[in-house]
């Protein structure tokens, strides 16, 4: 029961996400306006009226089986991946093709001519239009449908698999049927529309041409990228829950690939067994390799392996990256593969050439996957920026460490598997970068201004998504940030919507202080010294330096932020 409520409503927030906006023309006049009573000629007979439940349930369908098994199939006949989409591209632009052209419809039905049928306006069940629709949907990937598919690629489908996908895909389905039967009611009730069915078919036809070729030139997910994902925040607070935790490890975040990783224990100063290493999949994109080629941890056999799940913008990444780079300088030659698994926080971080650009920064030379999706985030079930999983010559996890620190005692570990590996091995000397880890709590936590993870607002009134005014409190608490003036959030950053510039106070703890920030224009710090810094911001998102010191101390500082700037957190070191 608990996986059917939570894939209800997990399919329910979905079902009114920005991620659905691409098929609502669709669903609107191909399941709505195309069952509708029009005013025809004596041989035209109402046409059907179960045609958007059809379509619905087409997309259900074949949503949940492509989700499910698609993939499975797939790797079975040895076929692309992506080969389902592309079949369901083309079948909405045949469809599209034969709304506007009776010609080429009635050729598409020419080898079905001996079956009898009357004249029907509208004719068809809609469920070959949902089959499609389902093929190419791809709905926002939250934490549920994150446990579908990760049990759907795994092949660890049972019952519980099932029922959560099934009731994801209905919970989907309610908002986008209550969409199609809105449709239908509004040309019923419109004289205009009652007598205008071939100018609403030639609309359906472009619609659907329309997402066809928007779905080759991934346009859908450039305007999802561009609206802020008001639901974010209610898939988080669905899934926090022990009991959801629990439901959804039985959907398929568990499985038997990862169940062993519990055996380790996040920075253990031994080495562990945690069972073979799960497999990364779900790669968008590969970078330092030979022609952008994958790797596979079985083709890694003999070798040492360490994994660093990280993002470029992440302040605990940046001081964790110079120890991963020297022992990728250091031990490479000695038997060490590292491989940086790029698990993106933000929508930017997902842009190749932003990654890219962020690896040069920090001198990575070491292979790089770009993780868009989570896929292999999830895999492993990690949770943490930066998180390294250490794995030996025969493929097992022996080490896990989450967050920053304990560089010395994962070096020393790297060392023992190279040499259980190679015992004849030649080791250089340990490296010798200075660990800049924070105590733990010393400094202010991560503060984000955007709205969906919004964290240390000082006030007053509610930090909510939209335009408001804001002003600074009368008593600021210690770690917090306040606005002033008018402001425009959204979910992953705040940004001035005036003509004026706006302020940003805040209160912390820490030796360095950084900004995410994106756009074009300047900002202006005020330090707690009277002293005033200008940073010109103009590209696409990174991170800049406002505060460098060497001892963490508590401070106060204020920041002009000029329209068109983004600013998307505060980082402390």
């Amino acid at each position: 029961m608990d996986l059917v409520i939570i894939g209800l409503l997990g399919g329910l927030i979905t079902g009114i996400s920005p991620c659905i906006l691409p098929v609502l023309p669709v669903i609107f006049l191909t399941g709505g306006a195309q069952s509708a009573r029009y005013e025809g000629g004596p041989k035209t007979v109402p046409a059907r009226r179960s045609r958007p439940y059809l379509v619905i349930l087409g997309l259900v369908v074949s949503f949940t089986l492509v989700t499910l098994v698609g993939s499975l199939i797939l790797g079975a006949l040895n076929l692309p991946q992506d080969i389902i989409r592309w079949v369901g591209i083309g079948v909405l632009a045949i469809l599209g093709i034969g709304l506007l052209i009776p010609r080429f419809e009635q050729l598409l039905e020419r080898p079905f001519q001996w079956i009898p049928r009357r004249e029907v306006a509208n004719n068809g069940s809609g469920f070959g239009v949902g089959l499609a629709l389902g093929a190419v949907f791809v709905p926002c990937a939250g934490p549920v449908l994150a446990a579908i598919i990760v049990a759907g690629a795994t092949g660890r489908i049972g019952a519980d698999t099932v029922l959560l996908t099934a009731s994801f895909a209905i919970g989907v389905a309610l908002p986008l049927l209550v969409f199609a039967l809105a449709g239908r009611g509004v040309v019923e009730r419109i004289r205009a529309f009652r007598r205008r069915e071939r100018g609403l078919r030639i609309a359906a036809g472009i619609a659907m041409l329309a997402l066809a070729v928007g779905l080759v030139f991934n346009v859908p997910q450039a305007l999802q990228r561009l609206l802020p994902d008001y639901t974010a925040q209610l898939q988080r607070d669905l899934t926090q829950s022990d009991e959801a935790v629990e439901a959804l490890g039985l959907g398929g975040l568990v499985t038997d690939e990862n169940r062993a990783l519990d055996q380790c224990e996040s920075g253990a100063a031994e080495l562990a067994s945690c069972g073979m290493a799960p497999q990364i999949r779900g790669i968008q994109e590969w970078l330092n390799t030979p022609d952008g080629a994958g790797l596979d941890l079985s083709d890694l056999r003999g070798q040492v392996v360490l994994l660093d799940f990280w993002a470029y913008s992440c302040i605990n990444c940046q001081r964790s990256i110079p120890h991963v780079v020297a022992w990728d300088d250091a031990y490479r030659d000695a038997g060490l593969q590292v491989i940086g698994i790029h698990s993106p926080e933000y929508a930017f971080e997902k842009d190749a050439g932003n990654v890219a650009a962020g690896a040069r920064d920090f001198g990575i030379e070491y292979p790089v996957a770009l993780d868009n999706n989570l896929s292999t985030w999830t895999n492993y079930r990690n949770r943490y920026w930066p998180a390294h999983y250490l794995i030996d010559a025969e493929g097992t996890v022996r080490h896990i460490s989450f967050g920053e620190g304990g560089y010395a005692r994962t070096e020393a570990l790297i060392r023992a598997l190279l040499q259980d590996a190679d015992p004849g091995v030649a080791l250089p000397p340990a490296t010798d970068v200075d660990d800049d880890t924070p105590e733990l709590g010393s400094t202010t936590r991560e503060t984000f201004l955007g709205s969906s993870k919004d964290v240390n607002f000082a006030g007053p009134g509610a930090y909510r998504a939209g335009e408001a005014a804001y002003g600074y409190p009368a008593d600021q608490p210690a770690d917090s940030f306040a606005l002033d003036g008018e402001w425009d959030v959204q979910t992953q950053f705040a940004t001035p919507s005036g003509a004026a510039a706006a302020g940003i106070r805040l209160s912390y703890r820490a030796a360095e202080v950084r900004m995410v920030l994106a756009g074009q224009g300047a900002l202006t710090v005020t330090h707690v010294d009277g002293s005033t810094d200008t940073i010109t911001v103009d590209g696409t998102p990174r991170s800049y330096a406002v505060v460098d010191g060497e001892d963490i101390r508590a401070g106060v500082l204020e920041v002009r932020v000029a329209p068109g700037v983004q600013v998307y957190s505060f980082t402390f070191g």
